[in-house]
């Protein structure tokens, strides 16, 4: 499980209707950072970038202060406090440009706002599809013709050098074509066009003392002339026969046929694009709970200790909704007999969930497949759309096993060409052996037909793991997953980000 799902992210400051000498303070948790001071201007629009990493699966709560500093220059001692603003990094990325009032102290608005804007920093995760042949490559075989393998090093800033591909041997042929490949751009040249590459052409032998037939030196840049119909050829030059043959010119020729670049674009790629976090809690309300009168069940409703099903809905929800901009979120339960209910913000749905609890007979059983098929529905009508708007997370909170296993397989299997990822929290002190097998990290999950997933979709954990834990561990390990698979699903289907040319206009890319 991948817990350190970092993207590295620009934000800009600018304040209007401000006085005249100002900085802006920006802390995260604690002070992290300060702008330059900006005089004699009450609209100033701050340069200093602030760089901070992005974590889906946390609340990154972040907070903005401007200050008007004395001319004397005396720090904060001296300064008057203008206002600050609160907010969490996922509200930012989610609007990519957010504008709040600046609150003075008690809370109180002025005229005056703050505008953080932000961008990804990001280096190159793109793949490059190579395609290479050769001609006239020398024999070094006395009864057939060289087997001829290509190797491709990358040259590191320490004069040490890095294989980065292999091709296959071509058996008896001087006139070689090898199989096309990809490579990711960073594996390449450290997304470096102009680091050095060095190419060999081997010719093979079966106790792997290869013969030396020639090399050759290019680079990332030059490789891409190969684009759109082009070839790129290199002389194979041996150095021995070089210095010995005056009328020695070349061991062949190996020319790359075709050079593709394909774009990867990253989670806040489609984030900052546009693309939508659709959030469904499902909530298990069968009789295995206990009544909820009764202390013991857990749906208790404690007045100064929330349960589990609380602590867990509101753990994950307060994440997801930063990525919802109507924070509408349908709550079903299973189990008994209510209608799904759409409710504004996480806080709705807990409101929901109290009120409704006794007015409900808890019965059975568990059934989570109808719950999975259903949210899989609204996934699949976004598909037609053909554009990355809308990914659906389905939050399930269950105290037992669930009694429909084959079905929930055959679910899970049809959710996986979708949108979609499944979140499964298990409240309780249950036998959740069984479970395990729909989280896909012990081997593949698969339909009761023999269907496999397409793509791993689904975290499962036991709340009592996190028992003793903050709230944000619990959010931390069933959302960490959820960007890659977010990646994995437009990627895989070639769907760009929305509004990308507005965006990758101002994406600023490592060098």
């Amino acid at each position: 499980m991948s817990t350190n799902n970092s993207e590295h992210l620009h934000l800009f400051c600018s304040s209007g209707s401000l006085r005249q000498i100002l900085t802006a303070f920006f802390f995260f948790l604690w002070q992290v950072d300060r702008t330059e001071v900006i005089r004699t201007c009450i609209n100033p629009i701050f340069s200093k970038l602030f760089t901070v990493d992005f974590y889906f699966e946390e609340v990154q709560r972040l907070r903005f202060e401007v200050h008007d500093i004395s001319s004397n220059h005396n720090g904060l001692k001296d300064a008057d406090f203008l206002g600050g603003m609160e907010c969490t990094l996922g509200q930012i990325v989610s609007q990519r440009k957010l504008s709040k009032s600046l609150l003075k102290h008690g809370n109180t608005a002025g005229k005056s706002s703050i505008t953080v804007i932000a961008e990804e920093l990001s280096g190159n995760d793109d793949y490059v599809e190579l395609s290479f042949s050769a001609r006239k490559l020398d024999d070094k075989d006395f009864f057939s013709k060289s087997d001829p393998f290509l190797e491709i090093f990358r040259m590191n800033d320490d004069a040490t050098q890095q294989l980065v591909h292999r091709t296959e041997v071509v058996m008896n042929n001087l006139n070689p074509a090898w199989k096309s490949f990809k490579v990711s751009v960073n594996s390449l040249c450290s997304g470096d066009e102009d680091r050095r590459l060095k190419c060999i052409v081997w010719d093979w032998d079966s106790n792997g003392k290869h013969d030396f037939i020639g090399e050759f030196s290019s680079t990332f840049k030059e490789m891409r002339g190969a684009m759109e119909g082009r070839q790129v050829q290199w002389e194979c030059i041996n150095p021995k026969y070089r210095a010995k043959k005056k009328s020695y010119k070349n061991s062949g020729i190996v020319i790359l046929n075709q050079c593709k670049i394909h774009k990867m674009h990253s989670f806040l790629d489609y984030i900052m694009g546009g693309c939508q976090i659709q959030f469904t809690v499902a909530i298990d309300f069968t009789a295995s709970n206990g009544d909820p009168r009764n202390s013991c069940s857990l749906h208790y409703i404690h007045p100064y200790q929330p349960n589990e099903y609380l602590k867990a809905l509101v753990a994950v929800g307060e994440i997801c909704q930063d990525y919802d901009s109507d924070k509408m979120f349908p709550a079903f339960g299973f189990g008994a007999r209510i209608p799904p209910e759409y409710k504004v913000g996480i806080q709705g749905v807990v409101e929901a969930y109290q009120s409704c609890l006794p007015k409900l007979q808890l019965y059975g059983p568990t059934n989570i497949a109808p719950i999975i098929q259903k949210v899989a529905q609204s996934a699949s009508e976004e598909t037609n759309t053909k554009e990355a708007s809308q990914y659906f997370i389905l939050l399930i909170l269950t105290d037992g096993v669930i009694t429909d296993m084959a079905d929930t397989r055959e679910a899970i299997v049809h959710a996986s060409h979708l949108p979609m990822s499944v979140i499964i929290v298990g409240i309780g002190n249950a036998d959740f052996s069984d479970m395990q097998m729909l989280d896909g990290d012990d081997g593949i999950l698969r339909s009761p037909k023999g269907e496999p997933v397409l793509r791993d979709i689904v975290q499962f954990v036991p709340f009592r793991n996190f028992k003793h834990a903050s709230p944000a561990a619990l959010a931390k390990s069933v959302l960490a997953e959820v960007p890659n698979q977010v990646v994995d699903y437009y990627n895989g289907k070639g769907i760009k980000p929305k509004c990308m040319s507005e965006y990758e206009s101002s994406r600023t890319l490592a060098p």
